[in-house]
């Protein structure tokens, strides 16, 4: 019962407060968020190795609308959590990504990240990811986290390689991906390997 109620707690602290770093809180989305969130989704190199060509407003909303966060956690569900940079003073938060979260089963979880162009090649994603990875091995005690990237990505293939995850498989011409057949990379973090 009492390692029930910490997991359930644990659970409930990125939706009620949010993960904090050095430099950012990893929180779930804002409605207020949308519109900085798909002005860097529409960017065609953002755009380059997502699923999606042409992202609208229309289409943040729908996904923010689809989210529950009451139902975070629960098996077979996905999760954006925005990474927004910590107030300071008078400068209020900004937009800068967002990780996405599959908890593909009671066990296992699958991330992803994206990052506004204007803040890549800044450690972004690796203070988050990195932030996210001790809280889903520490206090979520997940088994394995998985990342699967295109293989022509290799910035996300750097990032998931700094942190450690090994490269498990590799998928040659398995996705038809905007008119061409590629290949991807499955990537995987045993929790006794973090």
């Amino acid at each position: 019962m009492a390692s029930t109620l910490a997991l359930s707690k644990a659970l409930h602290k990125v939706v009620n407060n949010g993960l904090t770093t050095e430099h950012f809180v990893l929180r779930p989305f804002q409605r207020a968020d949308l519109e900085a969130f798909t002005a860097y989704r529409a960017d065609p190199k953002v755009a380059q190795y997502q699923s999606w060509t042409d992202y609208r407003y229309s289409d943040a909303v729908a996904l923010f609308d689809n989210m529950d966060y009451a139902q975070f956690g629960a098996a077979d569900t996905w999760f954006q959590l925005a990474i927004v940079t910590a107030a300071s003073g008078a400068t209020p938060t900004a937009l800068v990504g967002d990780l996405a979260l599959h908890f593909i089963d009671e066990q296992q979880v699958e991330i992803g990240f994206t990052i506004a162009p204007e803040h890549q090649g800044k450690q972004v994603a690796f203070e988050a990811v990195s932030a996210l990875l001790d809280y889903l091995f520490i206090e979520l005690h997940k088994h394995r986290v998985i990342a699967i990237t295109d293989a022509q990505n290799l910035a996300s293939c750097r990032l998931l390689e700094k942190l450690h995850f090994r490269r498990e498989a590799h998928y040659v011409k398995n996705i038809f991906f905007k008119g061409a057949w590629g290949d991807e990379y499955l990537y995987a973090l045993l929790k006794e390997e973090y």
